[in-house]
């Protein structure tokens, strides 16, 4: 489980630390910088799948990303000056990185590489990564290093390299890389690449869910939702169709879910009360199937070790949010979730840990904290 998130130089993110929990809720007004949170989860994600550099060369490159405020934002600056004029004294970087009370951690450095006169000067470089143990990257803990292209692990209480010569846009998590006999490498990876997210299904007209698709057993959802049904049926033969059947049934006024196949094809249908047919998927509203979809989301036989769910009200009725909320929280007991959402009725609903976030002189904060004291201890490594 993921104890602890550090962000610092993304987007409106200058600096963020925060706690989490087996179902944490991220909560505030439009425009404070939930949508920032969730695409630097994103951008980790990838960085477990050694593929960061790629996803912000595509995202625009760091000037795109990165933050654009001051390092510091003074007293001064607090209390209405301008802050044209402040000059950065420290290295571009946009750091990203978690920690596990009881596992492993992981944190990146990317920056901006010295001018070569190539074609690809704008892609970021990564100059430091860390797998350790604990909630933060203390030396003490540290167990993997990489710093520019020197890699090593420790062993029997001294270090071991890796490699001294890895490119820039390569990661440590490569499993190409040289590093396949560190289990702390692939520990942190296999981790990682379990991670799911979730953001706004498709549920048009034309929406792979809508349409029947060849049935193959499917522990997991994919990314466009076309495998619905064959997720919920795999979930329903491997004993967890009480809990759908629940979630549907609490959400629809006792509707009962069906598979329909055909030629090898499935859909999942609904049957509901006073109707005298089952409605196929292609017939349900939006809301309708953005809801099933969630259900196969949430109760799919693969057990992530993260849901990040951003927005999964949208679509919904407001009636909706209450059996929303309720499958959610029975989720959260077998794998760590993080909601991101605007709606104060589904985060009351939830009742998980609350990060609330505002925005001050443009930067990200958690409300409520009073001070320095208040932010969970992380401290990048120097590079």
């Amino acid at each position: 489980m993921i104890d602890r998130l550090a962000i610092e130089g993304y987007r409106s993110i200058r600096s963020l630390v925060v706690d989490l929990a087996p179902l944490t809720v991220v909560t505030g007004r439009n425009g404070t910088g939930k949508s920032s949170l969730y695409r630097a989860l994103r951008l980790l994600a990838a960085a477990g799948r050694a593929q960061a550099v790629g996803e912000l060369a595509a995202d625009g490159g760091m000037d795109a990303v990165r933050w654009a405020g001051p390092e510091r934002i003074s007293r001064a600056v607090r209390e209405g000056a301008p802050t044209q004029g402040l000059v950065r004294s420290g290295p571009i970087a946009l750091r990203l990185g978690f920690g596990s009370a009881d596992g492993l951690g992981y944190a990146i450095d990317l920056g901006i590489p010295v001018a070569a006169a190539s074609m690809f000067d704008r892609d970021p470089v990564i100059k430091q990564e860390h797998v350790f143990a604990g909630l933060e990257p203390r030396p003490a803990a540290v167990l993997v290093e990489r710093s520019g292209p020197l890699a090593r692990v420790q062993a029997d209480g001294g270090w071991r390299e890796l490699s001294r010569s890895m490119a820039p846009w390569a990661s440590v998590l490569d499993e190409h890389q040289g590093a396949a006999d560190a289990p702390e490498i692939a520990g942190v990876r296999r981790a990682m690449a379990s991670w799911r997210f979730h953001d706004a299904f498709r549920t048009d007209a034309g929406a792979p869910a809508r349409q029947p698709q060849i049935g193959t057993r499917s522990p997991r959802l994919d990314d466009d939702g076309a495998n619905v049904a064959a997720v919920l049926r795999t979930s329903i033969e491997a004993g967890l169709g009480d809990g759908i059947a629940r979630a549907i049934a609490d959400a629809f006024d006792g509707a009962e879910l069906e598979i329909v196949a055909a030629d090898g094809r499935m859909t999942p249908a609904l049957r509901q009360q006073g109707v005298l047919r089952t409605l196929s998927a292609a017939e349900l509203s939006d809301g309708t199937l953005q809801f099933l979809l969630l259900v196969a989301a949430l109760t799919s036989v693969e057990q992530p070790g993260l849901i990040v769910l951003n927005e999964p009200e949208r679509s919904l009725h407001v009636e909706l949010v209450a059996p929303l909320a309720a499958l959610i929280r029975r989720a959260a007991e077998r794998t760590q979730i993080i909601v991101v959402t605007h709606q104060q009725q589904l985060a009351d609903a939830l009742a998980g840990l609350r990060i609330e976030l505002e925005k001050e002189h443009g930067e990200t904060l958690v409300a409520g904290r009073e001070g320095p004291l208040d932010v969970p201890a992380w401290r990048w490594p120097a590079r």
